[in-house]
């Protein structure tokens, strides 16, 4: 049975599926343009203190340090030095703080946990059930479904050893279905679009992948007749596993000529296998671009980093491995203190997402542009801190002119842990499902420790649903 499923997983790999495996069917077209998700979450924490807009008054900066709520229009205010790329989108930008996650994992690694609210581990019967995103998936179906691209660890978290490759990413299919990453833009570039690849190479490998493709569903299926139970589940899982990503590429196929138009177009250096980090975040950025506004996704997770992750390409430091783990306990490097260290990055991953807001809105899309159905989430996975214990997450949120959350231009701080009106993530998650059309009573695990407080941990946050 082993070598069966080695041989699976290879043939998935060489489809470029791992990261679709259970990718859903289109829905039937509608007039109105699909919403898109964009996460982006970051490894080593993010400190509250750096999300507050320096100019708030004296009252609001009273209730701020005290972590009363706080609601206020981000027009007039000053952002946060690292916020400084979004400034022109403004209109677009949410501040949010306040949420809690000490239901999820936290500290050095949190794997699927903030994205799932559920505590998690590198094992994947840790993962209870699909994370948010594949659930936001299901709701705007798509050929992909779901892609996920990461800056991987080396030193510890989800994936070991591999910068290049495909491997076990930060969200989940299903319960104990860990979903796969393109871990370089040049692997996520060959895979995503090698369909309509200029390469003869890629095109020839590419029908050679969909030949294995039918052979293995031929012969999965015929093998699981005269199986039974468990060994025969298994088998069947397999051959239904592949069928969806044959069912997925005959709708890439049908969609050829939309997906050429939009195949990004990589200089060398995002190419190269040992790109730096600061080059491979901006070579990832520009492939899920290509791929949500080919149509190829509607939904995309990206790892911009994990505390494994050896940063280069920082400046003034390009030379340097920064070890983030070591910036997190305050070492210098190369010169650099560690709080300008996490600077330049926080700093460098805004560039990204105004790279994204930008780009989607030049795209025409029904009466206005793509970025009207679009919302983008950066966050921290584990937290408040370097060693987190989840008391908040806080989140930088861009929304559309179209975004059904009322989610624009403010400075939020929702109640603080334990007080009336308090809101975790599995409080938030909730509030983009309900709003997106599915009426979940809750999603992720509650808070056992919020109990003593006797306020209901379950529903959406209601003052962020549009009437």
């Amino acid at each position: 049975m082993s070598s069966r499923r080695d041989f699976l997983k290879q043939s998935l790999l060489s489809a470029g599926a791992l990261a679709a495996l259970n990718a859903p069917s289109l829905a039937a077209a509608s007039s109105r343009p699909p919403t898109r998700f964009i996460f982006m979450h970051r490894g080593n924490g993010l400190w509250p203190r750096v999300c507050v807009p320096p100019s708030l008054d004296k009252r609001s900066m009273e209730c701020e340090k005290r972590k009363e709520a706080i609601d206020v229009d981000l027009d007039g205010q000053d952002l946060p030095r690292w916020l400084g790329p979004l400034a022109e989108h403004r209109e677009n930008l949410t501040i949010l703080q306040g949420l809690s996650g000490k239901m999820c994992t936290t500290g050095h690694h949190s794997w699927c946990s903030a994205l799932g609210v559920f505590k998690a581990n590198e094992r994947p019967s840790s993962i209870k059930w699909a994370t948010v995103d594949f659930e936001l998936a299901k709701l705007f179906p798509s050929p992909a479904g779901h892609i996920e691209l990461a800056c991987f660890p080396l030193g510890g978290g989800n994936a070991r050893g591999s910068l290049d490759g495909v491997a076990t990413g930060f969200s989940a299919r299903g319960p104990q279905q860990p979903n796969y990453a393109f871990g370089s833009p040049r692997v996520a570039l060959q895979e995503l679009f090698k369909s309509v690849s200029n390469d003869p190479a890629a095109r020839t490998q590419y029908q050679l992948d969909r030949k294995v493709l039918d052979f293995v569903a031929g012969n999965e299926g015929a093998i699981a007749n005269p199986l039974f139970g468990v060994e025969k589940a298994k088998v069947q899982n397999y051959a239904d596993s592949v069928e969806t990503i044959r069912e997925r590429n005959r709708k890439i196929d049908a969609m050829a000529n939309t997906i050429r138009k939009h195949v990004p177009q990589l200089d060398a250096r995002y190419l190269d296998p040992a790109v730096n980090t600061f080059d491979r975040q901006i070579g990832h950025t520009d492939v899920l671009l290509g791929a949500l506004i080919s149509g190829l996704t509607n939904v995309v997770a990206f790892t911009v980093d994990e505390l494994g992750h050896r940063y280069t390409g920082i400046p003034g430091i390009e030379g340097e491995k920064v070890n983030m783990h070591d910036v997190g306990h305050g070492k210098s490097i190369g010169g650099l203190d560690a709080e300008t260290i996490r600077e330049l990055a926080r700093t460098h991953h805004m560039t990204l997402v105004d790279r994204i807001v930008k780009r989607l809105k030049s795209v025409p899309e029904g009466n206005g542009t793509m970025f009207d159905n679009t919302m983008v989430f950066y966050f921290p996975d584990g937290g408040e801190t370097h060693h987190s214990h989840g008391w908040e997450y806080p989140f930088v949120i861009l929304s559309g002119d179209n975004a059904r959350v009322d989610l624009r231009r403010r400075y939020i701080r929702l109640p603080n842990y334990g007080q009336p009106g308090h809101s975790t993530l599995g409080n938030f998650y909730t509030t983009l499902l309900n709003a997106y059309g599915s009426p979940v009573e809750h999603y992720g695990a509650l808070d056992t420790g919020l109990t003593k407080f006797g306020h209901g941990q379950t529903g959406p946050i209601k003052q962020f649903l549009r009437a």
